[in-house]
């Protein structure tokens, strides 16, 4: 059975004994079961095990705001936003205060999850059954840890220094308040607790990905000391105006070693494979099907029309107008809210076919007069849709025309690309571009090519150095892990992060400035950054037409935007330059008999000879073009001119002030004992 069909059954009074009465914590207890009872039978022990799963589904955690709210804006991830003052939860664009609502329910979601676990943990290792000779046991135990360890590694990457325990409320008391812990101590103690108990746990051969396992405690080691080991934003305490210095720890290579000696052990247990196809894996994902030893390590086991919105806030918009959706689209609403950089679709190599399988180029609305809801409409905008996952991948039946969100898609919380790409980074910092670093970043590239001879030379020309290989490492992670929520925590990783954004930009605000007809002076150093001048030949008109997947195509389907598409049903575009400007092209030319060309405008981000809000503040805690026309870096909250026509030195730029402040009401409920650094007030 699926573990996400067991998720729902049979959790609600377990799940309360699992609760806190801590007030800090602020959550509610009532217990109908005696712990002593629960923890004396394996059955309810794996029941109870089941009710921490359940505290990481919700919303205020992974099922939305980990996918969305905090995927902070980057070359790959992209929000964007017209306001040009101050807000309390812009956080994507580096713009936020305590008051953020959404920061505090992630915060007590975490914090929720880590209590339950702790108590669930604590159970198990008081409990008359605890043996370590008992295989079950010792695998529900690594399963508590695991997802302990995974919510305390997002709280330090987003918030830095966090309150640290690893007892529950009922052992510290209701009134005492958690201390705030330094992130190297918190990394250090949960590296040690996942070495201790991960030769303990099965091996995912045994289990599902559904459910930690050994390998994902080996991975999620690797994780957290690649994290540990790479630059972060510190608090600068004597400056409460600051927004804090990057820097990593003195002995930060030992970290990478870490990471080195458990992605080895991943691989060399051969427990899983990359597999020949990308797209598979995302749409097999949409279609509620577990990939054993394949690609995936742990996927976020949500529960169908119950949890997660994975595939309703990524994938195309799809339409609904009371309350559903009609003719062809029987698959009901989907947002399609959470997308990708507009320029991030360039940076690929054009046979990479990660590219139009990721990058979407339209979505379903009303048509003409507002008779239907299928219509395919191309989306010209400032973002494109993210296409690895969405409900209308699923097959026909897997929903409905009236359903919405909590679509049940697995999340990939933890993938064997990641932990290749992992090895690699680990073994570059150490050893340089070695044979067998070259290897775990040939075979994540690999996969994306039909052409092997293109791998290798670019796996070679890569190896030149430590530093364009590592260069590579992180285009590979760009390409591979979009809508991940990861390329602004290897940026930050790498101390890359300012640099990234001010090129990301500058490349909308070049472009939003060339059609009002001016410059930003920075073009040479944008083109020299990104290997061309291909913002010269972006499309102002792309021609297309729809293309109804039932017709006779007179075009190689290769040629089809996207195509294989995943949906079988839904008409799809057929866009003749998606990528570069071109005149009108013939009727002749069109896909299918009886299509005439249809045109729209892309890139016409000017009004009045003015760049439009979103090219000027997208970026606002970071970078912005004032309403004088100069644009400005900010430091410690001061507007600091971009001078010159090249972007400076990562390491001579402001940091980015990507932490996240500590909610008010934690501050409140912890009588003074939190306090917010970073320059927020």
């Amino acid at each position: 059975m699926k573990f996400k069909n067991i998720l729902i059954t049979g959790l609600t009074a377990i799940v309360f004994i699992l609760t806190s009465c801590n007030d800090f914590l602020d959550v509610e207890s009532p217990s109908s079961y005696n712990e002593d009872f629960v923890f004396s039978q394996e059955s309810e022990i794996n029941r109870a095990l089941n009710g921490v799963y359940a505290s990481i589904l919700v919303g205020d955690l992974y099922g939305n705001a980990y996918q969305g709210t905090f995927a902070l804006n980057s070359d790959v991830d992209m929000k964007m936003y017209t306001e040009n003052v101050a807000t309390t939860n812009s956080y994507a664009r580096f713009d936020c205060n305590d008051q953020g609502g959404e920061i505090d329910k992630f915060w007590r979601a975490a914090y929720k999850a880590i209590e339950d676990a702790n108590r669930f943990i604590r159970g198990v290792e008081t409990s008359p059954l605890y043996d370590e000779e008992n295989t079950t046991i010792m695998q529900m135990l690594g399963e508590g840890k695991c997802l302990r360890a995974m919510v305390y590694h997002d709280l330090v990457v987003m918030f830095g220094d966090v309150p640290f325990t690893l007892k529950s409320a009922a052992q510290l008391g209701n009134d005492y308040v958690i201390p705030i812990a330094d992130r190297e101590e918190i990394q250090n103690k949960l590296i040690e607790d996942l070495q201790d108990i991960a030769p303990k746990m099965s091996s995912s051969a045994n289990t599902t990905i559904e459910r930690a396992s050994k390998e994902f405690a080996w991975s999620l080691i690797a994780r957290i000391a690649l994290t540990a080991g790479g630059y972060s934003l510190h608090p600068d305490k004597d400056n409460s105006a600051s927004y804090g210095v990057m820097r990593r720890p003195e002995d930060y290579q030992k970290y990478y070693r870490i990471a080195k000696e458990y992605t080895d052990l991943v691989i060399a247990s051969g427990s899983h494979t990359i597999g020949d196809s990308y797209q598979e894996v995302f749409t097999r994902e949409s279609n509620f099907e577990l990939i054993s030893k394949g690609d995936p390590i742990f996927e976020i086991p949500f529960a169908k029309e119950s949890t997660g919105n994975t595939g309703y806030n990524q994938g195309p918009t799809s339409t609904a107008n009371e309350g559903q959706t009609l003719g062809k689209n029987s698959w009901g609403e989907s947002k399609g809210n959470t997308r990708l950089n507009a320029f991030y679709r360039y940076s690929f190599d054009e046979k990479d076919k990660r590219r139009n399988f990721i990058n979407g180029l339209w979505y379903y609305g009303n048509g003409a007069n507002n008779a239907t809801q299928d219509s395919c409409l191309i989306r010209s905008d400032y973002t494109v849709h993210n296409n690895k996952w969405s409900k209308l991948w699923a097959n026909a039946g897997q929903f409905t025309n009236m359903s919405t969100g909590n679509t049940g898609i697995n999340f990939p919380y933890m993938r064997y690309a990641d932990v290749l790409l992992m090895n690699a980074e680990a073994i570059n910092e150490l050893e340089g571009p070695t044979t067998a670093a070259q290897e775990s970043l040939r075979k994540v590239h690999a996969r994306a090519f039909d052409d092997q001879s293109v791998v290798s030379s670019y796996i070679a020309n890569a190896a030149s150095s430590k530093e364009d290989f590592l260069k590579a490492i992180l285009d590979e992670r760009k390409w591979e892990f979009a809508g991940e929520n990861m390329r602004w925590r290897d940026l930050v990783r790498n101390n890359l992060y300012g640099q990234e954004i001010v090129y990301s930009f500058l490349r909308y605000l070049s472009t939003a400035m060339s059609n009002a007809g001016t410059t930003t002076g920075f073009e040479d150093d944008i083109a020299e950054h990104d290997g061309s001048y291909y913002l010269d030949d972006l499309p102002e008109y792309m021609y297309y037409h729809v293309l109804p997947q039932t017709a006779e195509w007179r075009v190689d389907p290769n040629q089809v935007y996207g195509h294989p598409y995943p949906n079988k049903t839904l008409d799809i575009l057929y866009i003749y330059n998606p990528y570069k400007s071109s005149n009108q092209p013939a009727t002749a030319l069109t896909a299918i008999d009886g299509e005439t060309w249809k045109s729209a405008e892309f890139y016409q981000w000017s009004s009045d000879s003015e760049p439009t809000n979103q090219c000027k503040y997208s970026f606002y805690g970071y970078i912005r073009h004032t309403e004088q026309g100069i644009i400005v870096l900010i430091k410690d909250g001061i507007e600091t001119p971009l001078e010159g026509n090249s972007v400076p030195e990562a390491s001579t730029l402001p940091p980015v002030r990507y932490i996240l402040p500590y909610p008010n009401a934690a501050i409140q409920r912890s009588a003074g004992a939190y306090k917010n650094y970073y320059g927020y007030k």
